[in-house]
């Protein structure tokens, strides 16, 4: 038996966690210096959390450490489970390099039980979607290598743009100056951001206003995308209005398939801020 494992920046709903038997390795997180986990069983009350954060709640979060990984992947080792984990990219996360630490150190434990730690390059839905297809995959019969292979193409293919409400939280976070966000702030100015060839956010475009930002992420997606009828996601810290608007401009440019949408779960969406909106799919490259 595969067990398949992933952390709370995958974005799943509960639904489909309890579904496909997934087990998610939870982030901890603080609100105004509180300690929060995040509960894979079930939704996340998101207008809650970003109320209070618009409300000036602080929000910190930590990493999962080696022997927290190592305490999921062994009890499942020695019930003779193969283990798979697809986590949070490594670009924005020290887990992944906890979780490839826990791997190896059960490899030698465990010589004759499969084991794989794999970076997606992603966050939110972009890890979520390649988690959902590697449990689809599982109970289709795959083998662990078939869908370990899956992953790691998939994962140069999955793209993520995202746009936030407010910079302030991107210029708390690093990834902006403080003067480019006072700048930015005053003249309404609204960023483009991606995940890039190695799971890192940068700046690609930026847009005056709102319903241009959520213009230019579904022209991303016309521009970029491999194949229409694929399931792609969208995340919103508390804005259901723009990821609505999103989806109703990618139907307008030819998009057939399923979408989920959900609301950002809160250690990755804490860093985003209120009112992001962000898009996840398959395409020809990022």
């Amino acid at each position: 038996m595969i067990k398949l494992f992933t952390d709370t920046s995958a974005n799943l709903p509960a639904e489909l966690i309890k579904q496909y038997g997934i087990s998610v390795v939870p982030f901890s997180y603080t609100v105004d210096g509180k300690e929060a986990e995040y509960d894979a069983d079930t939704d996340f009350d998101g207008a809650a959390f970003y109320g209070a954060m618009r409300a000036g709640a602080v929000v910190q979060t930590s990493m999962i450490n080696t022997d927290t990984f190592l305490g999921y992947f062994r009890r499942e080792a020695a019930l003779g489970n193969d283990v798979m984990y697809i986590g949070m990219s490594g670009g924005i996360s020290g887990a992944a390099n906890a979780a490839a630490a826990a791997v190896r150190e059960l490899k030698a434990e465990y010589p004759n039980i499969r084991f794989a730690a794999i970076d997606t390059f992603a966050a939110s839905l972009g890890e979520g979607l390649m988690v959902l297809r590697a449990a689809e995959l599982i109970e289709s019969g795959q083998t662990f290598e078939e869908i370990e292979r899956f992953i790691l193409t998939g994962r140069r293919h999955m793209c993520q743009f995202f746009t936030v409400d407010d910079l302030a939280y991107l210029r708390r976070g690093g990834r902006i100056s403080g003067t480019a966000a006072l700048i930015g702030s005053m003249l309404n100015i609204k960023p483009i951001l991606k995940g890039d060839d190695t799971g890192h956010i940068v700046m690609c475009d930026k847009v005056r206003g709102n319903k241009r930002a959520i213009s230019s992420l579904a022209e991303k997606y016309a521009r970029l995308v491999f194949d229409r009828d694929v399931r792609i996601g969208i995340a919103h810290a508390d804005n259901s209005e723009g990821a609505a608007r999103l989806l109703g401009l990618l139907r307008e440019k030819g998009f057939n398939g399923k979408c989920l949408n959900v609301c950002y779960e809160p250690v990755t969406g804490s860093h985003v801020g209120p009112g992001t909106v962000a898009l996840f799919f398959y395409g020809m490259h990022k």
